[in-house]
């Protein structure tokens, strides 16, 4: 499998620090936070990873990263222009993944525990659709969160709805066939003027290929001073 790492944004929740730096630059323990969703791809198997961040972010990646041979993979650089919403950004990909194949999108500002491997061979096995990767949380009503057929599949996932109806959040780890693509045009932009990436996992929902895996080790979203503290802690021994 391929992998894309969405690492643009503004970062406004971790201001003024990233007035001058992109988030996924900022140290998390030993290691810039972009390091970790890198080495956890390699540690899968995954070597061949598009890297997406904005023209002001790209000098400090390469400089840092360069074609990623440092890091045991090999890296491709896209410019996301300006802030469009994920799912725009993921459309950068296009060129990136061949037809037919099946890829994993990080958002860089995701930091884990699990070893992602067993996941991606699942999704492998998987004829068509996409995965999301699950994890239980105490504040659900900050994310994206399923709600479920009584079968048990996903029927939909609500945006940061005020009442959950599960404490299960959809995480930054994504699953792709190539047909994400003809979806991503399906979508139109929200109330922000984005493509969201919430909208996009809707369509596989809707049409029954929308399919999830639990996470059980640790997990955090590391975008505010809060999570970012957390995560430096949680990987103070480094990898």
């Amino acid at each position: 499998m391929k992998a894309v790492i969405l690492a643009g944004g503004t970062g406004t929740r971790l201001l003024p620090l990233t007035s001058f730096m992109n988030k996924h630059m900022l140290p998390v323990g030993k290691h810039p936070m972009i390091y970790y969703g890198i080495n956890s791809l390699r540690k899968a198997g995954i070597h061949d990873i598009l890297l997406v961040t904005s023209k002001n972010a790209l000098g400090m990646f390469a400089q840092y990263l360069g074609s990623g041979a440092a890091h045991g993979v090999f890296i491709t650089y896209r410019i996301q222009e300006e802030a469009g919403g994920i799912a725009e950004a993921l459309q950068l990909a296009r060129s990136f993944i061949t037809d037919g194949e099946k890829f994993i999108v990080l958002l860089g500002d995701n930091l884990f525990e699990e070893d992602i491997k067993p996941f991606t061979e699942s999704y492998e096995r998987q004829a068509e659709g996409a995965m999301v990767l699950l994890k239980q949380v105490s504040d659900p009503h900050r994310y994206g969160i399923p709600v479920f057929h009584a079968s048990g599949t996903i029927e939909r996932i609500e945006e940061k709805p005020a009442n959950p109806q599960s404490d299960l959040c959809v995480t930054g780890i994504y699953m792709y066939d190539s047909h994400v693509f003809e979806f991503i045009d399906q979508i139109e932009p929200s109330s922000r003027g984005e493509l969201e990436i919430t909208d996009l996992n809707n369509v596989y929902a809707a049409a029954g290929l929308l399919s999830f895996r639990k996470l059980t080790g640790w997990w955090t979203d590391a975008g505010t001073f809060e999570s970012l503290q957390e995560a430096a802690s949680l990987l103070r021994e480094g990898i």
